[in-house]
């Protein structure tokens, strides 16, 4: 381990997607290199398993058993980022890239107030939505 660089002080406080992507890159070679991408998946639900524990914990009706302690949301959703990248870094996707699609296909979904399209009936005036579709 001493000979190995270290990679947290070389990292700039604030990232682009495209700088966090080489700098997961960097850590998973100096680990030895990456898995196969169905392997990554599943890494990746595993992590969204322990972020969803630590979000039923926190803000549902999950109770912390005894000896178990409290997951922190940001340590997890923060390894659910990471293996996110992993999995992009694999499959040779650029972050990015794929967030700005993302981003645009959410933008196309908005529409002004009241005016309904076939993605988006208009809803009673007195409800809320309950959930997002992106």
């Amino acid at each position: 381990m001493g000979d190995q660089p270290d990679l947290a002080s070389q990292r700039p406080a604030v990232m682009s997607l495209a700088e966090a992507q080489r700098a997961v890159d960097a850590a998973i070679l100096a680990l030895g290199g990456y898995w196969p991408p169905l392997a990554n998946l599943a890494r990746l639900f595993e992590e969204c398993g322990e972020l969803a524990r630590a979000v039923n914990q926190t803000h549902g009706p999950k109770q912390i058993k005894a000896g178990e302690a409290q997951r922190a949301l940001s340590e997890e959703l923060g390894d659910t980022l990471f293996v996110t990248l992993v999995l992009a870094n694999s499959l040779g996707i650029e972050a990015e890239e794929a967030l700005r699609g993302a981003l645009d296909r959410a933008a196309h979904r908005i529409s002004p107030p009241g005016i309904a399209t076939p993605e988006r009936p208009v809803p009673p005036q007195d409800s809320l939505p309950t959930e997002t579709d992106l």
